[in-house]
């Protein structure tokens, strides 16, 4: 149960409890109340029967026990002799002495003479009677009053108790349900605060701004832990913020290395090219190391390529957005493919009609390249390569898919990181930077796409989801800048 609902049952419990105990005291003490008084004025009517029995001489059957002076109705009197009884009679209402039958006098000969007051159950009309018995020369005479009137008054008192009970629950359900709301809309808010929190993407160091408990006052449990709330969430942001400052520093460092090595990079490459072309009486192993320092300058131009284009996506920039032919980009990219790796068959699965995306045309080529590129890298020959465009209605679906062996379900995670590789999962032919399908997942999302992939033995396909409309566009033209799913800040292996 809700915490709500506990204390509001806690209240209407206590409420109850307390009802029934102080009714339960009410009865018992009206009970003891009235009981006593039946009991003096039984004193008073015994002493009246005592002083007319002897008045009467006290010892035969024509005694009159009935009608003593300023006797109650209901009174009861019986005059044992011998231990029979002589005579027996009861006061109705009207005044009138009614006698008693033996069955109802039998019981009252069983009466203890001890002037002490006892309860007896004469059956019939009589019901329950307070009596007591005293002795009055050689006779016994017993005299008793109705307990009808105490019953009664107890069972209207209960009736009262139950009514008041009732509308005591009733009214203490209402109260205790407005008072525990309204007592308990500080934490509501603070449990507000914290679903927000919860919801809220953290990518950006600003998106705890505003966001905070206004619930602070000291003197209140609530307020402390609102204050408790607002101080962890003020760590989170600075720490958030820490983060974002460092990541900043990293990708302007990976950007500006990356720039800056193009340069060294390519006169390292053009020297070696041109001691290699212009070395004819060169030794062979120079001539082999000159072509192993221009191969090795390529790949390494390609991957400070790699790393500033991920830079600069990683700062909203290099994406511009125009309506891009993307049947034609998945043929040139396929027919790249089968010049490069001949040994893998690749089909093409499109629509009749082109499918026209809005996209930056370069960007979108370098993504089925780099799909293809990773099919065909990661697979044995012979293996089958499809390359599909299906159209939805957000937008289209673009797939690569081949029958190789498939990618380790554990790698699947970080399979877009950066510098990670899938060794284990998938034979490699080839060495690879890592960075294929990084740059593959950060376009997609400057596009304002998606990319997943699904794998095991015999199918794996890469299904990039891209939207039918550009997404919102900066004042200078470029797309928004979104943040990268990959950190510079920690780089794990990647595929």
């Amino acid at each position: 149960m809700t915490l709500r609902r506990r204390l509001v049952l806690s209240i209407v419990a206590l409420v109850v409890a307390v009802s029934a105990v102080i009714g339960a005291g009410s009865i018992i003490a009206l009970f003891s109340i009235q009981r006593s008084a039946i009991d003096e004025q039984l004193q008073f009517a015994t002493g009246r029967a005592q002083r007319s029995v002897e008045q009467q001489g006290g010892n035969g059957p024509g005694l009159d026990i009935g009608r003593p002076s300023g006797q109650a109705a209901g009174t009861l009197t019986v005059y044992f002799l011998n231990g029979d009884a002589v005579v027996g009679s009861v006061l109705d209402n009207d005044g009138d002495i009614d006698r008693l039958s033996g069955s109802v006098v039998a019981p009252l000969g069983s009466v203890t003479v001890d002037k002490q007051p006892h309860t007896i159950d004469l059956g019939g009309d009589l019901g329950r009677y307070r009596v007591t018995a005293a002795t009055v020369g050689p006779a016994v005479l017993v005299v008793g009053l109705p307990m009808a009137p105490v019953y009664e008054s107890v069972w209207k008192l209960f009736g009262v108790v139950l009514a008041v009970t009732a509308l005591a629950l009733l009214a203490a359900s209402l109260g205790a349900a407005v008072v525990v709301r309204r007592s308990l809309r500080p934490l509501e808010r603070v449990a507000e605060t914290a679903s927000t929190v919860a919801r809220m993407p953290l990518e950006r160091s600003d998106a705890l701004d505003g966001v905070r408990v206004p619930d602070t006052d000291p003197r209140t449990e609530v307020g402390r832990v609102g204050t408790a709330f607002n101080r962890m969430l003020e760590h989170i942001g600075g720490a958030m913020q820490a983060r974002e400052r460092s990541e900043q520093k990293v990708r302007q460092f990976v950007a500006d290395a990356s720039h800056e090595l193009r340069t060294p990079l390519a006169s390292v490459r053009g020297y070696a090219e041109l001691t290699r072309r212009m070395g004819g009486d060169l030794p062979p192993d120079v001539v082999y190391a000159m072509g192993r320092i221009e191969s090795e300058s390529l790949r390494m131009t390609s991957m400070v390529e790699d790393l500033l284009l991920l830079a600069r996506l990683d700062e909203g920039r290099e994406i511009q957005f125009d309506d891009v032919d993307l049947t034609g980009l998945v043929f040139d990219a396929v027919n790249d493919a089968h010049a490069a790796s001949p040994e893998h068959p690749i089909d093409v699965d499109v629509p009749d009609q082109p499918v026209v995306v809005p996209g930056d045309a370069a960007r979108l080529h370098q993504v089925i390249v780099n799909l293809v590129t990773n099919a065909r890298t990661h697979t044995p020959e012979g293996t089958r390569i499809t390359v599909g465009i299906a159209t939805r209605d957000a937008g289209v679906d673009l797939t690569v898919r081949d029958t190789g062996q498939g990618i380790d379900p554990g790698f699947l995670p970080k399979l877009f990181e950066r510098f990670a590789r899938a060794d284990s999962s998938r034979s490699r032919s080839a060495g690879s930077t890592g960075l294929g399908l990084a740059i593959v997942d950060a376009v997609v999302q400057a596009h304002g796409g998606s990319v997943e992939v699904a794998s095991e033995p015999g199918d794996t396909v890469f299904t990039v989801h891209l939207p039918a409309v550009a997404p919102q566009a900066d004042v200078d033209g470029s797309a928004r800048s979104v943040d990268s799913a990959a950190s510079w800040a920690t780089v794990p292996d990647r595929a």
